[in-house]
């Protein structure tokens, strides 16, 4: 069975390696729904998709291989 996804999970972009820490909030490069961001760092060159993560909820930081995983899903919202 499926994972149910929440699309429009508010989400923040960060550049990988960026150290986190306290200051995270500040290294935001930019905030947005999980599918926007998603579908942002698919949309990249492959080796430009590498220099992000989505860091979800609970400090839980998304690398490309994960947020390609979700682009793929079948109820991934491609046309929105």
């Amino acid at each position: 069975m499926t994972k149910l996804i929440n699309w429009q999970e508010t989400v923040a972009l960060h550049l990988a390696n960026d150290g986190g820490g306290l200051l995270d909030e500040l290294k935001t490069v930019r905030r947005g729904t999980l599918a926007d961001l998603v579908r942002y760092i698919a949309l990249l060159d492959a080796p430009e998709r590498e220099r992000y993560e989505i860091e979800r909820v609970g400090d839980h930081r998304m690398k490309v291989d994960e947020i390609m995983e979700l682009y793929g899903r079948d109820d991934f919202p491609h046309a929105e």
